[in-house]
């Protein structure tokens, strides 16, 4: 079963659960789901593939945080409380991330691989390891890695 139909199937299981915040978190992901469907213009009750499924579920997760930080920096404690729930219940659909531990070992390796980087070369070397960790990586642990790296 693709990542598409466990996220129409798993509205049903929420529904007879009566689990609230996961109800509202799986509707919106297939609504953006069909966002997307119609923005590569394609029929919207055709299915994504799962990579573009993830990528939907990427962009849920980092307005997610936005919001998080912005209801923070206003006083909004209830408001966070609410995006904290509904980040929680989005991270359940991504892959296991690499830990800033593996990130530096992967990044010490492929420096080694490319030779003399120096700080010049920071915006290189970034894009380097970002395309080889796509989806596997967080692009702010990558950062902070790098800038520990390079100092």
């Amino acid at each position: 079963m693709s990542l598409h139909q466990t996220l129409k199937s798993q509205i049903i299981e929420a529904m007879k659960a009566h689990e609230t915040v996961r109800l509202r978190v799986l509707r919106g992901l297939v609504a953006s789901c069909t966002n997307e469907l119609v923005s590569l213009k394609r029929k919207p009750d055709e299915e994504l593939s799962d990579e573009d499924v993830l990528n939907v579920i990427r962009r849920a997760v980092k307005q997610r945080k936005d919001s998080i930080e912005q209801f923070t920096k206003g006083g909004r404690a209830d408001l966070v409380e609410v995006e904290k729930a509904e980040l929680a219940v989005l991270e359940t659909y991504l892959p296991q991330m690499m830990s800033e531990e593996e990130v530096m070992t992967f990044a010490k390796t492929k420096m080694t691989e490319l030779g003399n980087i120096d700080k010049t070369k920071i915006g290189m070397f970034m894009g380097t390891l970002m395309k080889e960790l796509k989806g596997r990586a967080d692009g702010d642990t990558v950062k902070t890695v790098v800038d520990k790296l390079l100092d």
